[in-house]
């Protein structure tokens, strides 16, 4: 067996019914790649569901990319162990370890507990490396959770990890360019559901929802104070879109032109936050989601000539 590295000194995990056999290929794909490490669960009975991979994630990392989950009891746990059939191959390989083995299995029969395997999350550099340190299997009395444990809080991150928010685009008006003094109305275009949320579940034992709602934008004018004017107290959740008539309270309104700026445009970035909030069990905090888009701006300046 691999040695014990305790990752994480868990709390405890109230044992419910024994969860499914362990699934040797279970793979559960949490979202893509991009600017984060993904989730891509190995060797566990976690289940997510919701907004994964059809947005943007943060890059978000969990604390520790592995950990034990719990399994079998004693008897069932042996009997999968044991039978013949299904390890052929490991007992003509080697007879005697074999029967060396099982013996752990068969030390518990009659004891109350639950046997934890590892698992881990292959879509973090660190995952692989993480699980090769833990044990194969750990025998747990009931109502404990061994160090490395799953917890409620790493069940959260779980989740936090594979949840995705939409980017969407930078719409202004005026917007092929703008002017000198002019207002610039700036928001979000194809943001769509303002709140998104993903579910981590181990079955029979736990579940964590994670939800991201958005609150406001943050506009970067792309430069300083002294060369525009920056307005974000009427945005809203997404921006606001120009009306006619309609009070300027969230754009931009620079006050120079961008002709001696590198290429000859101001790159202004608008940020959505998106506050996080966890359901299903112990109160767990995450930092809100924040997702920058950008947009170049070429400002001009009016020219006028005052004839007699």
């Amino acid at each position: 067996m691999r040695p014990l590295i305790a990752m994480i000194v868990a709390g405890t995990l109230l044992a419910g019914a024994a969860p499914d056999p362990p699934n040797e290929e279970a793979k559960v794909r949490g979202t893509q790649q991009g600017r984060t490490a993904g989730v891509v669960l190995e060797h566990s009975k976690i289940r997510i569901t919701g907004d994964v991979g059809n947005g943007r994630n943060d890059g978000y990392t969990m604390r520790s990319p592995c950990w034990y989950e719990p399994g079998l009891d004693a008897e069932k746990m042996f009997e999968q162990m044991s039978d013949p059939v299904a390890n052929r191959g490991r007992a003509q390989a080697d007879e005697e370890g074999f029967r060396s083995f099982i013996q752990q299995f068969k030390d518990k029969l009659g004891q109350p507990g639950l046997w934890w395997s590892p698992a881990y999350n292959s879509g973090d550099p660190r995952g692989a490396a993480c699980w090769a340190g833990l044990q194969q299997f750990v025998f747990v009395p009931p109502g404990e959770t061994p160090p490395s444990g799953i917890t409620f809080q790493e069940l959260a991150e779980i989740a936090r990890a594979a949840l995705t928010v939409p980017e969407g685009t930078v719409a202004l008006n005026p917007d092929a360019k703008s002017y000198v003094n002019l207002p610039t109305f700036v928001w979000l275009e194809g943001v769509g559901d303002t709140t998104r949320s993903v579910t981590a579940t181990l079955p029979g034992v736990m579940s964590a929802t994670v939800t991201a709602t958005l609150r406001d934008i943050q506009i970067d004018a792309g430069t300083g104070s002294d060369r525009a004017e920056v307005r974000e107290k009427g945005c809203g959740a997404a921006g606001r879109p120009y009306a006619r008539g309609a009070e300027f309270t969230c754009g931009v309104r620079y006050l120079r032109a961008s002709i001696d700026r590198p290429r000859q445009v101001y790159e202004l970035t608008v940020t959505s936050v998106w506050p996080v909030t966890v359901t299903g069990g112990a109160a767990v905090q995450f930092d809100p989601i924040e997702v920058e888009v950008s947009r170049d701006v070429p400002v001009g300046e009016v020219q006028s000539n005052v004839r007699p």
